[in-house]
């Protein structure tokens, strides 16, 4: 992504793994795209070399050199979960590992600009590049929860989510096997354990202004990449499928990656592969007042790598989708 954008130019590629190696020699599909080789970390020549850093490290790997980089006045966007959760000790109980400090958890700002945080994103020196399932979770029910649309006292909110194998990075496991997940479809996780589900629950709760808990179950499904989230909405009141269609472009109306659907088609993630768009579809159940909503995105674009790009472009004062104007890839 960044090595195609005509306003970034590629300073600096790290990998401890693939140091010294071609980037093209590791990555074949970069041939005659990337001409650098990687290189081992060093911060003082990474920060006088780099306008912003984008760190792609292990959960609790992030902190210490994110600081490190901020004290050059480097901007940095973190994709690990180390500056997502604003509360320390609930950072320690999920992840068994001590929080950054509060000085950069109260500095970083949560990268998901749909949500009304463009402002910040564009001022902000470290961001926290949302979670994939988070994602496709939060932009699902953000315009219920502005209006008010949601019954949440006596139920959790309930949010059924299935990814592609990618989700899970590039290290091998069992389930990752082509012999376990072909043919397969698999829930992980289960029972409020997915390390997600806190960062659900604390966006959540911002934009309701309260308290929000959710029934959270992950699955993997045998396709590399594309995320769909299926989250069923108990309204508070009674709505037609129409008010609740114009709720949800009223709130997303600036937000070109979000694209809105209220017709009964069926709902999937092949028009989001390949792309940085979130296909939301609108389906309102009048025997129970569910609303069920339908969230698509690749977990590898909208869900990490495209938005960190989308949010590098707000940092820098760059239309929000240079160099993410690229359709999915069809059939």
């Amino acid at each position: 992504l960044l090595a195609v954008n005509p306003a970034v130019q590629l300073s600096y590629l790290v990998s401890e793994t693939f140091a010294e190696q071609n980037v093209a020699a590791v990555y074949p599909h970069l041939s005659n795209v990337v001409q650098h080789s990687f290189a081992s970390v060093d911060i003082e020549q990474l920060a006088w070399s780099s306008d912003v850093v984008f760190l792609a490290l292990p959960h609790n790997k992030s902190a210490v050199i994110a600081k490190q980089l901020l004290d050059y006045s480097c901007r940095v966007i973190d994709l690990s979960a180390d500056f997502r959760l604003n509360d320390s000790a609930l950072y320690q109980e999920w992840y068994q590992h001590p929080a950054p400090s509060a000085e950069l958890l109260e500095q970083a700002v949560y990268g998901l600009p749909e949500i009304g945080l463009r402002e910040k994103i564009a001022s902000a020196k470290l961001i926290a590049n949302p979670g994939c399932y988070a994602t496709a979770s939060i932009l699902g029910v953000a315009p219920l929860l502005h209006n008010q649309c949601l019954e949440l006292e006596q139920q959790p909110l309930i949010i059924d989510a299935k990814s592609g194998i990618s989700c899970a990075g590039r290290s091998l496991s069992l389930a990752s096997h082509f012999c376990e997940a072909m043919d397969n479809f698999s829930a992980y996780q289960v029972g409020g354990i997915h390390r997600h589900t806190p960062e659900i629950e604390q966006e959540l709760g911002k934009l309701a202004h309260k308290s929000v808990q959710i029934q959270f179950t992950p699955h993997l499904i045998p396709t590399p990449r594309g995320l769909l989230a299926s989250v069923y909405c108990r309204l508070s009141g009674s709505y037609s499928l129409a008010q609740i269609e114009q709720m949800y472009r009223e709130y997303y109306a600036r937000c070109y990656f979000i694209r809105i659907s209220a017709t009964h088609q069926r709902p999937g993630i092949k028009t989001v592969i390949g792309s940085n768009f979130c296909d939301i579809s609108l389906y309102l159940d009048p025997r129970t007042n569910y609303l069920v909503v339908i969230c698509a995105i690749d977990n590898l674009l909208k869900g990490a790598a495209g938005q960190a790009l989308q949010n590098m472009n707000l940092m820098f004062g760059l239309p929000e989708w240079s160099g993410l104007q690229a359709s999915s890839s069809y059939p």
